[in-house]
């Protein structure tokens, strides 16, 4: 059993905020006492279900609370999801259907268990509880907060000031999201800061409806690849967990140094007494960088593909960048026929049917700066008059695909 110093260590680790840590301190000397588990909130509303690591960020410290011997539960806003949560929007966010937030939800679903303990994980949708509100019920919830202090929160203030609208159901917004902790009665809610608000509205409304008020746990944003922007699937600055093991640890030893402790401390579970160790050394420039991240990009693929896909990724990695090789696992593709006389092979529209690119101007693009290659040789042009069996094209450092020709050629 862990001491209660060693929790709170462990659930500190790379956290922002805790509001507040004596609360938390109490909570858990109660649950070692009761055997009762915390139980430990995080809510999802389903519109973006691709989960990166930016996403992963709080689901791995639900995952260390699970670990600790305590309770998650994950509440899908199927509900809220209609309304779509207001923060950070400078305009009234679309309304989702309920056909869409159901599918969102699957998804959401599919890949969560990648990360938790499903046997220590209660999952909920808010359409149980929030559904059944009657109109005189929703009017009690709105009571017990006013006017002036939703417009202190600063996308409502600056929208009002803009004139632009709000919406009163977006008002209703984070009462909803309170009021979720209300129903199962949560000891902790863990969210990113952003959503600080909304977290804080829950413990208010706890304490109103005669509960102890939960503990705020916030955790901070992680830039993506680039080292400056907030990870993102719009930005091509991701991570995405569903994304094979060479992708994955190549993205990694791509982040930029100043990165790797940050990296360490929010999206593994390496103990919290390890990473400072990690932390001196690296500071002290007692080791190499790059060394700390070959280990940094092989914990994060062993957490999604298990350790011999790391051990497989972190070789291919080796042959491919630091020995100048090819690697010997790779995509295979057949090309339909050979070019007609004179007609060349348009390397652009190739390029997307491979998937390396979306686009094929985003792949003449990449032609353009140099990151094409057939066989290690540089693509001058968008086109070729023909390849040969075997050929290996490389898109970027982490792409490549191996040309087939056609059969009975």
């Amino acid at each position: 059993m862990f001491s209660i110093d060693e929790q709170i260590r462990i659930i500190s680790k790379g956290a922002e905020e805790i509001i507040d840590t004596a609360e938390l301190e109490e909570k858990l000397r109660a649950s070692q006492k009761t055997g009762r588990p915390l139980t430990v909130k995080l809510g999802l509303d389903p519109t973006a279900p691709d989960i990166h690591l930016g996403h992963t960020v709080v689901l791995r410290k639900i995952r260390q609370f699970q670990d600790l011997g305590h309770r998650a539960v994950i509440i899908i806003g199927d509900f809220t999801g209609m309304i779509g949560d207001p923060t950070g929007r400078s305009k009234t966010r679309r309304q989702l259907t309920r056909d869409e937030v159901k599918e969102n939800a699957r998804t959401y679903e599919e890949q969560m268990y990648k990360i938790l303990d499903r046997d220590k994980t209660e999952l909920r949708f808010n359409s149980e509880w929030l559904s059944k509100l009657n109109f005189a019920d929703v009017i009690g919830l709105t009571s017990k907060y006013t006017v002036a202090r939703m417009l202190e929160r600063e996308d409502f203030h600056t929208r009002f000031e803009a004139n632009e609208p709000i919406g009163i159901h977006e008002f209703l917004y984070p009462l909803m999201q309170g009021y979720d902790s209300v129903e199962i009665n949560a000891d902790v809610e863990l969210g990113g800061t952003e959503q600080r608000f909304n977290i804080l509205m829950g413990r208010k409304l706890q304490k109103d409806f005669g509960q102890q008020s939960q503990v705020a746990l916030f955790m901070p944003v992680i830039e993506g690849i680039d080292g400056v922007e907030k990870m993102s699937k719009s930005l091509g600055n991701y991570i995405g967990i569903n994304e094979d093991a060479q992708n994955i640890y190549g993205k990694v030893m791509s982040i930029p140094d100043h990165l790797i402790i940050k990296y360490f401390r929010l999206v593994t579970d390496v103990h919290p007494d390890e990473v400072d160790s990690m932390e001196k050394v690296l500071d002290s420039n007692e080791v190499n960088p790059r060394d700390l991240k070959m280990k940094l990009a092989f914990e994060i693929t062993k957490l999604y593909h298990g350790d011999k896909e790391a051990v497989r990724a972190e070789e291919n990695f080796i042959s491919v960048f630091q020995r100048k090789g090819i690697p010997e696992d790779m995509a295979e593709y057949r090309l339909d026929a050979e070019p007609a006389s004179g007609s060349g092979i348009d390397m652009a529209e190739l390029l997307v049917k491979l998937g390396f690119c979306a686009s094929k101007s985003e792949a003449r693009r990449l032609i353009e700066q140099g990151a094409v290659r057939i066989n290690g040789e540089k693509l001058s042009s968008f086109s070729v008059p023909g390849l040969n069996n075997g050929d290996v094209i490389q898109a970027g450092k982490l792409k490549f695909a191996r040309i087939l020709l056609p059969e009975g050629m």
